[in-house]
């Protein structure tokens, strides 16, 4: 690992519907803050590039998601640069897929990313990954991409590893399929599923 990089490699996972660039996930985040200072910082507080995300509200995201839809709509490949970050992206059916890295970030790491999380929600529904599909199953999603990276680091990119773990998460105490994502039960319920599992995966050892 180069000096310039950094363990927390994923700026954001973004996915959005092709046809009107809203936000079916989004998921920005922000590396903590280094405990100790090195030559030259404040203690506390890390270097610019790392310290804070650059899009800390849903003005700055959205407009930075609607660039990227109109930047990436056009191209055919996999990955570019846009607003000084690292994207990888995919399009499946309706949606766009995208995950954000700085620009000191490994963007084969990134890669590897974006390949999990596209074969992993493959795996999960057994059919096209479409608008309608991720809506109806944004429980799935969203416990899979924190499979796949938490608060920015990257923690798993074996697509079956990651389906495994997702079907297997407990539902004797919370029932996924009546829990509002977006509600704040739903989120306090997400929460408790991600540290319990977080738990029996150091608990693994993996």
């Amino acid at each position: 690992m180069s000096p310039g990089m950094s363990l927390y490699s994923v700026t954001a996972i973004v996915i959005l519907s092709v046809e009107d660039g809203s936000p079916l996930f989004r998921k920005y985040y922000t590396p903590p803050h280094q405990a100790a200072a090195g030559p030259g910082q404040v203690a506390g507080i890390a270097p610019a590039s790392n310290s804070q995300n650059p899009y800390p509200d849903k003005t700055s995201q959205t407009r930075f998601e609607k660039g990227l839809l109109a930047k990436t709509s056009k191209q055919t490949g996999d990955i570019l640069l846009y607003d000084q970050k690292i994207v990888l992206y995919k399009m499946e059916s309706d949606v766009a897929i995208y995950v954000v890295g700085s620009l000191d970030d490994n963007e084969i790491l990134l890669y590897n990313v974006i390949l999990a999380l596209r074969d992993t929600l493959h795996l999960l529904f057994k059919q096209s990954v479409d608008k309608r599909t991720i809506i109806e199953n944004y429980d799935l999603v969203s416990l899979a991409i924190d499979e796949i990276v938490d608060e920015g680091v990257v923690l798993e990119t074996d697509p079956t590893i990651v389906v495994q773990r997702v079907s297997k998460a407990p539902t004797q105490d919370v029932n996924l399929s009546r829990i509002d994502p977006f509600s704040e039960q739903g989120v306090n319920n997400l929460a408790q599923l991600g540290k319990a599992k977080l738990t029996d995966w150091l608990r693994q050892g993996l």
